[in-house]
């Protein structure tokens, strides 16, 4: 059961991975994992700060160009979704790179990962409890 907290924007996602990537990065994010935009702020034509929602946790993303004193920064996030295979396959179709094709973990879940037009790394991961626990 969620519990809204006030001191927390949007009341929900006490802890956000925050990227940056091209304009086009907040909508390839909405395709590939269904997210709902929260909150934008324009800041120019091709510049952007947006607030996603993907299931019970909130992404931030800066899209554009960054002032020319920032650096940009890559990262690797790790998202469960429900259905891993539908995820991976909007992210090939976006134009999204491989980098682990789907496989099913002894750990207990079936995963894989790719690369955004940014150089963020995405690994996408389904929990199936059902699989048995191999001993490392």
């Amino acid at each position: 059961m969620s519990k809204i907290r006030k001191h927390v924007r949007h009341g929900i996602g006490a802890v956000r991975p925050y990227i940056n990537g091209p304009a086009s990065l907040p909508q390839f994010v909405k395709e590939v994992f269904d997210a709902i935009e929260l909150e934008r702020h324009e800041f120019g034509p091709d510049s952007c700060h947006v607030e996603l929602q993907i299931e019970d946790s909130v992404l931030v993303i800066e899209a554009g160009e960054l002032p020319a004193e920032v650096s940009p920064w890559r990262n690797s996030i790790y998202v469960y979704v429900s259905d891993v295979n539908t995820v991976f396959r909007r992210a090939m179709e976006l134009g999204a790179e491989s980098v682990v094709e789907i496989q099913d973990k002894p750990y207990q879940e079936r995963q894989a990962c790719f690369r955004d037009v940014a150089g963020n790394t995405w690994w996408v991961a389904t929990y199936n409890k059902t699989q048995e626990v191999k001993p490392g």
